[in-house]
């Protein structure tokens, strides 16, 4: 199929006058859409895929315009991730438009007005109101953004009449609740529509695909033979530059600081010998950090920090510097991991393990992000241990593998927020909301007494120490009818989404008393007058720290210290840590078959693909790891080990590749059986590939018992009652109640008490 068979001939002009042919992707999807069908396109990064959701909505438009019936109502929802993806959409939208109306011109035609429009929460209150009077056809918004136009009669107003909503990067919101979340809000869009409603979803990693799409369209789209969705998978496998750079100085277990100086020089040269150079880094904290040594390196002028505790202007400020080649390099966070418009990007460096293949294949897809651009990135392992993670990556990108998606099952707080929500908005008969609920993929098997428990709490509220509170939604059990109660609505829309509040204190410039970020409140509290910390590679001073809010003037570059954020780092995915064991597993073979270590350095450098320095490095490391253990810890053989440190004390290590997730488990539950043993209170660690205890040697016990001290049948009560005695519970928990609107926010006061 060819543009011109398909679209309006000014479209079609357009189109084969910007670009030399369609996409596999294009090609594929443009039939589904003009059939009305419901459309899931899996496609590398840099296939037109955006393009292609949008030109078949352009297309309909236009056709309603030159006919006169293009009314003033919004028909296409754009649904990104990202505040700063929103807004580069809509730059984006403004090229095919305005050429599309210089074909008409050409043609002899009429113009057809079609206006675009960005809510996020950063959009002021005039451009709303302005939008109200006069509906945009294209709204581009965020999840938490649609939910709140959803909330408000005046969105639901603009809303009614949409006819095609696309969701963008959807694999980055479905295996969280944020994800949950916006299913329900693409229900309650498309009953708010009459159920008229074409969903397209737009992603470049997805497995299994089949899931996805179900998440996309919901269980109400289902047929006899499956999902009622067509499925455009072009593959994730394209031509990849990818390389392992390791600095002069062999890796330890921990970076030092004059291997730290090796890695910065070396990232000089690259960024040197690009144009553009984007470096991703795992926490705020080593983004700050970074910048600041490159800084030092190759001018403050020439590279900048992108992460999400930087006002929105210092970020959209930066990827603009970076398009415009006013940056050289710009450090981020997962913050520009998803689709941005930053311009052409030559080379992604990686600082660490991205802990999962899909965040390598997004982030290095970042660079050649052109239809013929070839992605080209550099692993900096900055461990021995990640040095083998990092090698078990590039095999498993080379094998063509894939993070499994997770999708969250039917979390309960997320579900009292959006009854709420609806609720409020208006009345229900019960059995049709849950209904409606259950059309939610990750909600399809809600069974009816959980809807009536959470539906009981928010008609009855809670109990606390100062008498009971919090209900929301008035319940009539004798005509089985749901409404909201008075300020529901407010709390609905104040206090809603899934995004943690993690009680940062935010930072103002004085004397513009101008927002430029957020920091940690442990750091603010633990901050004093005079103190002087970095943030967007600038360096501030602080005046003094009120109440949720520290005030801060500019340093003038004055030597800083870097800020810290807590619970950042990612742990690594299933698919990886499996990877990981493959890895040592078949090195493990080879050690024990007496191969020579040639030949297995060969098999690295030509099967595995990595350069011939870092199979040295990480066949000697794994070689001594093997002579001293007459093993390799894989997820098939878990190594426990015991020693006395320096000072007597004994440490137990279970070697475990699993990651840091089911090793945090783990851990928690055998600590607990620790403590009910021995009557003692001992230490305990987990990283992604072990386990640490730490004890007295007062206790004796035979290690091989060890193994024995959890089984399946217990572990669940006893990781229950770890994880309660454990201070990540009250976070975690003050979350969930937070969500479920139990705990409504309070802007600009910090963290609310628990009830």
């Amino acid at each position: 199929m060819t543009p011109g068979s398909l679209f309006h001939p000014a479209v079609a002009a357009w189109f084969e006058r910007s670009f030399a042919a369609p996409t596999a992707a294009q090609a594929q999807a443009w039939p589904a859409f003009q059939a009305g069908r419901h459309v899931l396109i899996a496609a590398p990064t840099g296939s037109g895929k955006t393009l292609a959701a949008f030109l078949a909505a352009i297309d309909g438009l236009v056709r309603q315009g030159l006919d006169g019936g293009l009314k003033d109502e919004t028909q296409i929802v754009y649904v990104s991730p990202l505040k700063a993806l929103s807004n580069d959409i809509q730059r984006n939208l403004e090229a095919p438009l305005a050429g599309i109306r210089e074909r008409l011109k050409a043609q002899g035609l009429p113009e057809v007005d079609i206006r675009t429009w960005v809510r996020t929460g950063d959009t002021p209150p005039g451009e709303r109101e302005r939008m109200r009077r006069r509906p945009p056809h294209i709204v581009v918004t965020t999840p938490e953004s649609l939910y709140i136009l959803l909330g408000s009669q005046s969105g639901r107003s603009m809303l009614a009449t949409t006819r095609t909503v696309i969701v963008d990067e959807i694999h980055a919101v479905a295996a969280n609740k944020r994800g949950t979340h916006l299913a329900l809000s693409l229900e309650r869009l498309a009953a708010l529509c009459g159920d008229r409603l074409q969903r397209v979803g737009l992603s470049a990693t997805q497995k299994p695909i089949e899931a996805v799409a179900r998440f996309l369209v919901g269980t109400d789209a289902g047929t006899a033979s499956g999902v009622d969705c067509t499925i455009i998978d072009t593959g994730h496998r394209r031509g990849r530059d990818l390389a392992l750079e390791l600095p002069e100085s062999p890796l330890e277990a921990v970076m030092s600081a004059e291997v730290w100086e090796q890695v910065y020089q070396r990232l000089a040269e690259l960024i040197e010998a690009h144009r553009t150079t984007l470096i991703f880094v795992n926490t705020r904290r080593l983004a700050e950090r970074v910048t600041r040594q490159l800084s030092e390196r190759i001018g403050a002028d020439h590279v900048t920090a992108h992460h999400g505790s930087l006002a929105k202007e210092q970020r959209l400020d930066a990827e603009q510097r970076l398009k415009h080649g006013k940056l050289k390099a710009l450090v981020a966070t997962a913050s520009l991991e998803l689709g941005i418009d930053i311009g052409e990007v030559d080379l992604v460096c990686q600082l660490g393990s991205p802990r999962s293949i899909a965040s390598l294949l997004q982030r290095v897809g970042r660079s050649g992000h052109a239809i013929d651009g070839t992605p080209k990135g550099r692993l900096f392992p900055l461990s021995r241990d990640e040095l083998v993670e990092c090698a078990a990556l590039l095999d498993s990108v080379g094998r063509g593998e894939l993070d499994r998606l997770a999708i969250p099952d039917q979390p309960l707080d997320v579900l009292a927020q959006q009854i709420v929500a609806e609720v409020a908005a208006r009345e229900w008969n019960e059995d049709e909301l849950y209904a409606l609920l259950r059309r939610a993929s990750p909600y399809r098997a809600l069974p009816r007494e959980d809807f009536a428990a959470v539906v009981g709490m928010l008609a009855e509220g809670f109990t606390t120490r100062r008498g009971r509170r919090g209900a929301l939604i008035h319940y009539d059990g004798v005509n089985h009818l749901l409404r909201g109660r008075r300020g529901a609505r407010l709390t609905a829309l104040t206090s809603g989404g899934t995004i943690p509040d993690n009680a940062d204190y935010q930072v103002l410039l004085e004397p513009e008393n101008h927002f430029i970020g957020t920091v940690n409140e442990d750091f603010a509290v633990e901050s004093m007058a005079g103190d002087i910390f970095q943030l967007g590679n600038k360096s501030y001073r602080i005046i003094r720290v009120e109440r949720g809010v520290v005030r801060v003037e500019d340093a003038h570059g004055m030597a800083p210290t870097i800020p810290f954020w807590l619970g950042e780092a990612p742990g690594r995915s299933d698919e990886l840590s499996a990877a990981v064991s493959r890895l040592r597993t078949e090195i493990a073979a080879r050690l024990r078959a007496g191969e020579p270590g040639e030949h297995t350095l060969r098999w690295l450098v030509d099967e595995v693909g990595i350069a011939a320095p870092a199979a040295e490095q990480l066949l000697e490391y794994l070689a001594a790891a093997h002579a001293a253990l007459d093993c390799l810890p894989t997820q098939d053989t878990i190594v426990f080990e015991r020693f006395f440190d320096e000072v007597g004390g004994m440490q137990l290590v279970i070697h475990s590749p699993y990651g840091s997730r089911i090793n945090r488990a783990w851990g928690l539950a055998l600590r607990k059986r620790f403590c009910r043993k021995f009557n003692f209170e001992l230490q305990a660690a987990a990283t992604e590939d072990n386990i640490v205890l730490s004890l007295t040697t007062a206790h004796s016990f035979e290690l091989a018992d060890v193994a024995r001290y959890l089984n399946s049948a217990t572990i669940r009560p006893l990781l229950i009652q770890a994880l309660l005695d454990a201070p990540m519970f009250i976070t975690r928990w003050r979350w969930v109640i937070g969500v479920a609107l139990a705990l409504p926010h309070r802007r600009g006061a910090g963290a609310a008490a628990l009830p």
